[in-house]
């Protein structure tokens, strides 16, 4: 055997041992844990599955979400209604979530092993989504549990490209996970900015998605004659209940020169059409800070 011939089998054993020891790392990071599940009530198509883990400080992790059956390998609703053991996978791009256990009557319980997919973190950081790097002092444990956050909401690489082709700016792991929670999309962003919104960050549309605030609804609102408020506008009005039947009452009562914020003062002072009819009885003046003052007892004439 040639000394040259040996070097080179010497490096291709070092190489070999540098890719085997990077996926035992990866592999290692395997977390185990309780699984509880039940039928959803309303949907018997889809079956509630959460995830309990130990934390090392004490007390548990938990997170849970319905899963359809077709997302649950080996397990289909006719187990998860009668009764018997059970072994069954949720298989995910980010890993593979091992359950085994048990059902009865529509509810189930047993223990679970995530095994990550190490290609999927190579392939999320060439997107520049780096779930190594984290600020807390933990980094493998945030490396664990970032991991297995992506399995359980299925954050995958097809969600990553869809968010950079529409051009979010720039945007980290935790933006993926509320893209996936919030099902916050590239054409989500399209519709928005057709609404007249073009310069919506991802908070912006996360919070558009918890309020329900849409393309119907943007119409609905420039339809009440609010073309042009602001985004944070909108979401007042969706919080406190801003409804067109609510602006009709009050235009019908005479406050035909109202804007948003006088509509969300009203409705946090539960001013609605029978208290002005009071108020204007009373002499008070048709005027929303009249009327507030009126509600909270501090007005004189």
């Amino acid at each position: 055997m040639s000394k040259n011939f040996q070097i080179l089998m010497r490096f291709a054993f070092a190489f070999i041992i540098i890719v085997v020891g990077n996926y035992v790392i990866v592999a290692q990071t395997t977390l185990t844990g309780d699984w509880k599940a039940n039928i959803n009530s309303d949907k018997s198509d889809k079956l509630y599955l959460s995830f309990e883990r130990r934390a090392e400080k004490g007390g548990r992790n938990q997170m849970g979400q319905s899963y359809d059956f077709s997302d649950l390998q080996n397990l289909n609703r006719e187990q998860a209604r009668g009764s018997g053991a059970v072994r069954f996978s949720l298989v995910r791009e980010a890993g593979t979530i091992d359950c085994e256990g048990s059902f009865n009557n529509g509810k189930g319980s047993g223990t679970f092993r995530f095994t990550p997919n190490p290609q999927f973190v190579s392939m999320m950081k060439t997107r520049g989504f780096d779930f190594e790097t984290d600020s807390s002092n933990d980094k493998k444990k945030d490396f664990e549990d970032r991991l297995f956050a992506a399995a359980t909401l299925n954050v995958t690489t097809v969600l990553a490209d869809d968010l950079l082709a529409a051009d979010f700016g720039k945007l980290d792991v935790e933006d993926l996970f509320k893209a996936a929670i919030f099902k916050v999309n590239s054409q989500f962003m399209r519709e928005m900015k057709a609404s007249g919104f073009p310069n919506l960050t991802m908070e912006d549309l996360v919070k558009a998605r918890i309020f329900k605030i849409d393309a119907e609804f943007v119409r609905q609102v420039a339809q009440m004659g609010f073309d042009k408020e602001p985004f944070e506008s909108l979401v007042k009005m969706r919080i406190f209940k801003v409804t067109p039947e609510f602006i009709a009452e009050a235009r019908s009562e005479g406050l035909t020169d109202l804007n948003a914020e006088d509509l969300v003062k009203m409705r946090i002072f539960k001013i609605d059409s029978q208290f002005i009819r009071q108020a204007k009885a009373d002499g008070v003046p048709l005027e929303v800070e009249k009327l507030v003052q009126k509600r909270i007892g501090v007005w004189r004439k």
